[in-house]
């Protein structure tokens, strides 16, 4: 690559990682090709998408944008896997994929700027998805006012009952 497309590369994957809601940082020395391109397949799944780059160069792309706190990882055989969407899901896929191909180590990864080590990535793979929490949310949402309803609701039956016995009072 001459110099003028290492710089249009660099602000395409500038352009990447500006979008990205987390970047995660990963080793993939020991894998064989077969290996990655199942991982790729596997993330993409998921909307994310895994590529290797020379670390210089994402260094150089990752200016001024939340992946930059991740610049003092980036050494040694390294590759990325960007989410735009679901942090959770990519998260998922790699630890299980970490567990079945002991080579795949995760390094590193930025969710929002922050950065979260290996550790927090396999605390985040536990969490359920962005739908599920979704749903969680709206039904404790719709919790409060149904319960509501039904306490109104028990007040009118339960004067409707004493009418009742009221009246069957009144026909004895």
């Amino acid at each position: 690559m001459n110099r003028e497309e290492k710089q249009k590369f660099v602000a395409d994957l500038h352009g990447w990682l500006e979008k990205a809601q987390g970047t995660f940082l990963v080793n993939y020395q020991g894998l064989d090709v077969e290996t990655i391109s199942r991982l790729r397949r596997e993330l993409r799944n998921v909307n994310t998408e895994f590529k290797v780059f020379k670390n210089r160069l994402l260094k150089l792309a990752s200016q001024e944008t939340d992946t930059e706190v991740l610049r003092e990882h980036m050494e040694g055989p390294s590759a990325i896997a960007l989410t735009y969407e679901d942090v959770v899901a990519p998260a998922k896929v790699l630890v299980d994929f970490a567990g079945v191909a002991n080579q795949l180590e995760l390094k590193v990864c930025q969710i929002s700027g922050k950065i979260v080590d290996p550790e927090g990535i396999k605390r985040l793979a536990h969490l359920p998805g962005k739908d599920v929490l979704l749903a969680q949310t709206l039904a404790a949402m719709q919790a409060v006012p149904a319960s509501f309803v039904r306490v109104l609701n028990g007040i009118t039956v339960k004067l409707l009952n004493v009418l009742k016995a009221i009246e069957q009072e009144k026909e004895k």
